[in-house]
């Protein structure tokens, strides 16, 4: 009575929900201890705790073939069959990722096609690590995102058949599915965008490289003409200067032969102009003769006199140094008279203490 199906449970591809899993593995099911002390009588409002106190997800287990919690919980989720809300809630939850697995498998197993893509697909997102235990009875390390991905591309999982599935592209060839929109696609859409910017902002980088190089081409071509132009205008100016050079030698041979031909013309009239000249030269000589020779008399007799006076002002020096060095001579010889007298009474006084010494030693004796 415990292992049978709820009465109100619907079938589900048209056959009891329990008998999606096989038969040998229902028996060992219904024969674990798990099953008897957990599961029995479990209603789906319990069902959430015992869910969230899963570590591990699988099917059969080791040598004897062991069910693991997860698959016990499957079992009866497939035989009291909850509401399909409910289910949507297991998916949904975030905080436990056991719990989203259940109920994802649960949809795999009972679902129709647009719902399982529609519940199952968003999982994608979901990398979290998860313990899988094989077979064997290892457990194995693997993500959220590749059991979901198993779910929906595989035939068998954790030893149970999975209902057929048709292909995404079918239905979406039948207008039932949208195309699937990924959280990848964002990223590479994001990747050709920022390529597309970094493309933009080259070919705008390489157009204003390539404007100024023609700016700096222009330029050069303006320098080069500019200076081609002065070039001309210099060529130009020298042309106008040599002009003017030539004009200005010409003027001055011009010149040159006008100051000869006024110079053979001129030259007889200089001739007679010096010649009147010299004759009132000699006039002029003739009557300063005289004043000359009487300033020169007065002349040397002036310098006679500053002679003979500067005869006298030496003399008179020479007699007064004469004076002060016979003068600086008697000073001196008095000083040294002054010397010998005083070494001389000198000497009488040391002679005067000998001889007094003399007695005193003679009177103590």
């Amino acid at each position: 009575m415990a292992n049978r199906t709820d009465k109100e449970a619907a079938a589900i591809h048209g056959t009891n929900p329990q008998n999606l899993i096989e038969y040998i593995s229902r028996q060992k099911i219904y024969d674990s201890i798990y099953w008897k002390q957990e599961c029995f009588g479990l209603s789906a409002e319990r069902l959430v705790d015992k869910a969230v106190e899963i570590t591990e997800v699988g099917g059969m287990q080791g040598e004897p073939q062991k069910p693991t919690h997860f698959i016990c919980l499957i079992l009866k989720m497939l035989q009291i069959q909850p509401d399909k809300d409910i289910v949507v809630e297991f998916i949904k939850n975030d905080d436990f990722k056991y719990l989203r697995l259940l109920g994802a498998f649960y949809m795999r197993l009972v679902g129709r096609p647009l719902d399982v893509y529609q519940y199952l697909e968003p999982l994608y997102n979901d990398y979290r690590k998860v313990r899988i235990r094989n077979f064997q009875g290892r457990q194995e390390l693997g993500h959220v995102d590749e059991l979901i991905d198993a779910m929906l591309h595989k035939d068998r999982l954790f030893g149970i058949a999975l209902p057929r599935l048709p292909a995404r592209t079918t239905l979406e060839g039948a207008g039932q599915l949208e195309p699937r929109i990924s959280v990848l696609d964002e990223e590479f859409d994001e990747a050709a965008l920022e390529e597309q910017q970094e493309e933009q902002a080259a070919a705008l980088q390489q157009a204003a490289a390539a404007a100024a190089a023609a700016e700096q081409q222009e330029q050069q071509e303006q320098q080069q003409a500019q200076g081609e132009e002065g070039e001309v205008r210099e060529e130009g100016d020298g042309a106008e200067r040599r002009r003017e050079r030539e004009k200005w030698q010409l003027s001055k041979e011009e010149k040159r032969r006008r100051e000869r031909e006024l110079g053979r013309s001129g030259s007889r009239s200089r001739s007679r102009s010096r010649e009147r000249r010299g004759g009132r030269d000699e006039r002029r000589d003739e009557r300063r003769r005289p004043s000359r020779s009487r300033s020169r008399d007065g002349r040397d007799r002036r310098d006679d006199r500053d002679r003979r006076d500067g005869r006298r002002a030496r003399s008179r020096s020479g007699d007064r140094r004469r004076r002060s060095r016979s003068r600086s001579r008697d000073r001196r010889d008095t000083r040294r008279d002054d010397r010998r007298y005083r070494s001389r009474s000198r000497d009488r006084h040391d002679e005067r203490g000998r001889r007094d010494d003399r007695r005193d030693r003679c009177v103590w004796k």
